[in-house]
């Protein structure tokens, strides 16, 4: 039975856990997203591609390449990421372990949608999501829920969507927003159904013992997370932006299916900053690329990628990593079967 004291001690910590959330996400996300809505409306541009900046391909791969591309993708999501870490530190602190399995820890297509819903506000990217995705799961929300969550965050993202709209044109964003409800809802019901497995009872998901203060609680979990985390993703990161001129030759006027397997094979594989995917096609597509490879990336590219799948490794099997990463993978081929017929 809970004394007023822990009650009110509980309430207290959701509190400033939805404080940081928000002041968080306004910070590294709203505002900074609300000024760059007015540079895709006037310009139909925001920025150059990551992949090969204002050249019209990639660099060959080498150490350079390598350290280019790391330097200039860490320098974009390195706030969003310690906001991640925060956070998925902050649920396991801050939050009563039974208020997530509650609202989130069964399995069915209302916590599926629940967690897609949630994960709009945050608009993170897939790397940068995953830290939460991992308390989450830690705090005993369902396989469905925390998938649908994690998806939502890179694929349904408004001010992506928005920055789309400027730039690609309305009709590839009603493109990405319907096949990105098609592919949250499904990938994260195949994963729940398919790819997971009854969840285990290990060190990493028993209720932590409550000695010391939150602060440091909160300090040792971030620490924890940090260092399980972020060396692998960097390393990753380094070789996929070595590979980048393998994953992304120049295409030209290539077209059709095997283009569109390719490069959603290479788009669910690599790793790329919130809405980088929107001035990748757009230079590709300048460039000749037809639309059935196009469509395959604006769905791949977002959504999961080698170094975000490697980051869920604490909380998720290799086989439930699997089913995610096809079912991305086949949803691009599909989308970009689609898109060769409606552009």
């Amino acid at each position: 039975m809970q004394t007023k004291s822990e009650e009110r001690s509980y309430y207290a910590k959701a509190m400033l856990f939805a404080l940081v959330t928000l002041v968080g996400v306004a910070y590294v996300k709203w505002i900074p997203y609300y000024a760059k809505a007015f540079v895709a409306q006037s310009h139909h541009a925001i920025g150059d591609s990551i992949l090969s900046g204002k050249a019209a391909a990639a660099p060959p791969p080498s150490w350079s390449a390598a350290l280019d591309y790391a330097v200039i993708y860490i320098k974009s999501i390195w706030q969003a990421l310690v906001l991640g870490l925060l956070l998925g530190s902050g649920i396991k602190v801050l939050l009563p372990g039974k208020w997530l399995g509650q609202a989130l820890g069964r399995m069915g297509f209302r916590n599926v949608a629940l967690g897609g819903l949630f994960g709009l506000p945050s608009m993170m990217c897939t790397c940068c999501a995953a830290p939460v995705a991992v308390g989450m799961r830690q705090s005993r929300a369902s396989v469905g829920s925390v998938v649908a969550w994690w998806l939502s965050n890179p694929v349904l993202n408004p001010a992506t969507l928005i920055f789309m709209g400027f730039v690609l044109g309305w009709d590839w964003s009603l493109f990405r927003l319907a096949f990105g409800l098609a592919m949250v809802v499904g990938i994260a019901h195949i994963a729940e159904r398919y790819g997971a497995e009854p969840f285990a009872v290990e060190a990493d998901f028993l209720p932590e013992t409550q000695e010391g203060g939150f602060l440091s609680r909160w300090i040792k979990e971030f620490s924890t997370l940090a260092i399980g985390l972020v060396p692998e993703y960097f390393v990753l990161v380094l070789l996929l932006g070595a590979a980048r001129a393998w994953l992304f030759p120049v295409l030209g006027a290539h077209d059709g299916l095997l283009w569109i397997v390719a490069m959603a094979l290479a788009g669910t594989l690599f790793v790329i900053p919130t809405a980088g995917e929107v001035p990748i096609v757009q230079a590709m597509l300048a460039l000749g690329l037809g639309a059935g490879p196009a469509g395959a990336l604006v769905m791949t590219l977002p959504a999961v990628s080698l170094p975000s799948l490697a980051m869920l490794g604490r909380v998720f099997s290799l086989r439930t990593r699997l089913v995610i990463a096809s079912s991305v993978a086949l949803s691009g081929i599909v989308a970009g079967i689609f898109a060769m017929t409606l552009f």
